[in-house]
């Protein structure tokens, strides 16, 4: 059994972790021998000890081993994987282990890149679903395959000699990444000439910033949307954005933080020291020993005074609770959107023997005016946990508050706030949704759609020659009303198109209209500006981004009446 006793020693190693982070040399010193094997059934009342745990494991792996109708083929990995995760998961629902590939991925999501090619790719299926091939749809500026003049519409035809047509681009996508260093040896046929031509790409880094979009999007507005995690870069990419956007005349401000699960509460914190003025705390951190406790203050003696609105979903977690915890206790913001989540527990890592890791949870965060952010999870359902007792919970999808939990503390001008349900928007903004029927028949049309551009882009729509993308992809770019306008002569021909083509019947589309319109759109912008750029498309059809937008003068206000308060708090501690 030399094997599994090896992997047996990364378990013990991990309990011990878990019983004593903080007393690790005193629990490995506890790697005594042994207890024999039998000692559990001549004392079955002793106390349980980690001795007494590690006997049991090791003896119920011997019988796996012996007995198991599958004991010869054990995948040991995922057999230590599965004991350590469920041991983890009876003590809180973010503890968790990293094997050693993981944990690998875990630190290069936390470097903020990857390593691959640097591009979007896109499936194309037939009338009749089938995937036909995986095309480019867009390279990342100086990433290896905008350097070999990768162009939107390129069709992958191999990968390293092994076939990719058929395949969806979820599949291609795993041929496409690998080590830095390593060849992608492509054959790509060319949409405008149905030319093959065979590319040699040294996989790279490529970046995946914390901050996918910023721009001015309504006069004196600049948005940001810090949608990307929490990242090593996520506060150097924030400080890039503000001095372009301050340069370009920005005056108010929307920072967008949906969907953002969190991350690095290093780089929060340098956040919300952009807006906080020195002294004024952005988070309390709260350790296992009762009665310690370290408080983070900001350091910045001059603020930034932009209004601003921050924008939260559900999804938005941890790191992103924080920060808007921080600007809500001080009125420094105005939170719009739906309730966030609730995350407000800290993860240490702790690296393991063979490459592994554990995250274990040693603390919790607190918001400036003592509110606990964490959600309760007493009764150790995970799933309850996670989708709110269940993804189509009527409860998500009101634009009602959620009843407070938690007691209520006062922000800096006396507004109440509740903790232990994530943090609740100033105001509620319902977000747009669609059945799940609607979203498969969208997702239907994105076929032809998709076609159709490439059609148009490649100038072989008649008398659509304008459309026509004959350049390389012009990065950095905010488009304008007038770039590539859907008009309705050009929604009419992609209608007989999608009629012609894939089946579909005019009323059918006409019931689609403004989906149609919004993805024409994105395909265009894509194929001229990038994937980012073509998020701007997307905002110009969001109900909840318009509603912060509106609120921006509330926020103004709110910003003002916290300015005063701080200052008053400070008067007075100097008295």
């Amino acid at each position: 059994m030399k094997k599994s006793s090896t992997l047996f020693s990364a378990l013990s190693l991990s309990f011990f972790l878990i019983s004593g982070v903080y007393a690790q040399n005193e629990a490995v010193s506890k790697l005594s021998p042994k207890a024999p094997a039998d000692a559990a059934a001549t004392s079955p009342a002793k106390a349980v000890t980690v001795e007494n745990i590690e006997t049991d494991v090791a003896e119920a792996l011997t019988l796996i081993e012996s007995n198991h109708i599958a004991g010869k083929k054990l995948d040991y990995n995922e057999l230590f994987k599965s004991s350590i995760e469920s041991m983890l998961h009876t003590l809180d629902p973010h503890s968790n282990y990293f094997d050693a590939k993981e944990f690998e991925q875990f630190r290069t999501d936390q470097s903020s890149k990857y390593f691959g090619i640097g591009a979007t790719i896109g499936d194309l299926s037939d009338s009749k679903g089938k995937v036909q091939a995986t095309f480019i749809k867009a390279t990342f500026e100086n990433a290896p395959a905008h350097r070999a003049g990768l162009r939107y519409g390129d069709k992958i035809i191999e990968v390293n000699g092994t076939s990719m047509l058929g395949k969806s681009f979820s599949e291609v996508r795993t041929f496409l990444r690998g080590p830095r260093g390593t060849v992608a040896k492509l054959v790509v046929e060319k949409y405008g000439t149905g030319k093959r031509e065979t590319v040699d790409i040294v996989r790279d880094a490529v970046a995946q910033p914390s901050i996918a979009e910023a721009y001015i999007i309504r006069p004196g507005v600049g948005y940001i949307a810090m949608t990307g995690g929490f990242n090593q870069t996520t506060y150097s990419e924030f400080a890039v954005a503000m001095q372009n956007l301050k340069q370009q005349g920005m005056q108010q401000l929307i920072l967008d933080l949906r969907n953002n699960g969190g991350g690095l509460v290093s780089q929060a914190y340098r956040v919300a020291n952009t807006f906080l003025g020195r002294g004024q705390t952005i988070f309390t951190q709260k350790g296992r020993y009762e009665g310690t406790a370290e408080t983070y203050r900001a350091e910045n003696s001059s603020p930034e005074n932009v209004p601003m609105v921050l924008l939260v979903n559900r999804n938005s977690a941890s790191a992103s609770e924080i920060l808007a915890g921080a600007l809500q206790d001080h009125d420094r913001a105005l939170i719009v959107g739906e309730n966030t989540f609730g995350k407000g527990l800290v993860q240490n890592p702790f690296v393991l023997e063979y490459g592994s890791m554990l995250l274990l949870t040693i603390a919790k965060y607190e918001t400036p005016s003592g509110r606990l952010i964490q959600r309760d999870y007493s009764d150790g359902n995970l799933y309850n946990y996670y989708t709110n007792g269940g993804t189509l919970n009527e409860e998500t999808n009101k634009s009602e508050s959620k009843p407070q939990q938690g007691d209520a503390t006062k922000t800096d001008t006396g507004r109440s706030v509740y903790g232990g349900a994530g943090i609740t928007p100033d105001v509620q903004v319902k977000p747009q949704t669609i059945t799940a029927e609607k979203a498969r028949f969208q997702q239907k049309l994105s076929n032809p759609i998709f076609a159709f551009v490439l059609d148009l882009t490649y100038g072989r729509i008649k008398g659509f020659e304008n459309y026509k993308v004959d350049r390389p992809i012009s990065f950095e770019y905010d488009i304008k009303a007038q770039d590539y306008p859907i008009t309705d002569a050009l929604y009419q021909n992609f209608k007989k198109y999608a009629v012609d083509k894939y089946g579909f019947t005019p009323a059918q589309i006409e019931r689609e209209k403004e989906f149609v319109e919004r993805f024409l759109r994105t395909e265009i912008v894509t194929a001229a500006y990038g994937s980012t750029t073509s998020f701007q498309v997307f905002n110009e059809y969001d109900d909840q981004l318009k509603r912060a937008i509106e609120l921006l003068p509330q926020a103004r206000q709110l910003a003002l009446e916290g300015a005063k308060a701080n200052a008053s708090k400070q008067k007075s501690a100097l008295k």
